[in-house]
């Protein structure tokens, strides 16, 4: 099985600890160096393109949402979750839009945070449910009405967007419904053309504004 490499960046020793001790415990992550700044994270990833980068970026004497491009320029192809206690919106959209694949604040659990490191890895987006709270509120406010039409799913396609939208993947919705991972597969791709939309991000924020999911904390 193949090893993702993986760099920790936080200015607390204690957090970067945590998360070694995490992500240590299966045979997916090779930590391959811990940082507690923005020059040492900088360094570290020339001479090692990480596959994954897990970053707080909020932590102005070490890390700042700028930080988020400059790993951008370094190692384009490397992978960004921000485990962070920064609530500030306009600083989330600044790093989302720089190309922060998953976000997670810092009261998120421990399978929680696991599941955010195997999908960002996968090229997936990942957002607690606060962010996608943000994300949803952000689009609103774009619209001068609301939208009431019903949804256009049949009663089985809506089972699968709420699955998918609690992070199952396709076998485990597939287990779950009794169907095949093939006829899961051609639910969703018919699902993404009636919506519209091309990624798996923007169908958990489908089910979110739909209220096919329930808001956990």
């Amino acid at each position: 099985m193949k090893q993702h490499t993986v760099l920790l960046a936080d200015e607390q020793p204690l957090v970067r600890l945590a998360l070694r001790q995490l992500l240590s415990q299966g045979d997916h992550y090779q930590i391959v160096g811990e940082v507690g700044n923005e020059e040492e994270l900088l360094v570290s990833l020339k001479v090692n393109k990480s596959d994954l980068v897990v970053l707080d970026y909020s932590q102005s004497e070490s890390f700042r949402p700028s930080t988020v491009a400059k790993i951008k320029t370094v190692s384009p192809q490397t992978q960004v979750l921000i485990i962070s206690a920064d609530t500030r919106k306009e600083n989330i959209f600044q790093v989302l839009e720089m190309g922060v694949t998953s976000f997670l604040t810092k009261t998120c659990g421990t399978n929680e945070i696991l599941d955010a490191a195997h999908a960002t890895l996968k090229g997936d987006k990942f957002f607690c449910t606060r962010v996608i709270d943000f994300l949803l509120e952000k689009s609103f406010s774009k619209d001068t009405q609301v939208n009431c039409a019903p949804t256009p799913l049949s009663s089985r396609e809506i089972e699968i967007v709420q699955l998918s939208a609690r992070g199952l993947i396709a076998k485990e919705i597939a287990d779950t419904l009794n169907l095949s991972t093939h006829t899961v597969y051609t639910h969703r791709k018919n699902i993404m053309k009636k919506l519209q939309i091309n990624s798996s991000s923007e169908l958990v924020l489908y089910a979110v504004s739909k209220g096919l999911v329930q808001n956990e904390g």
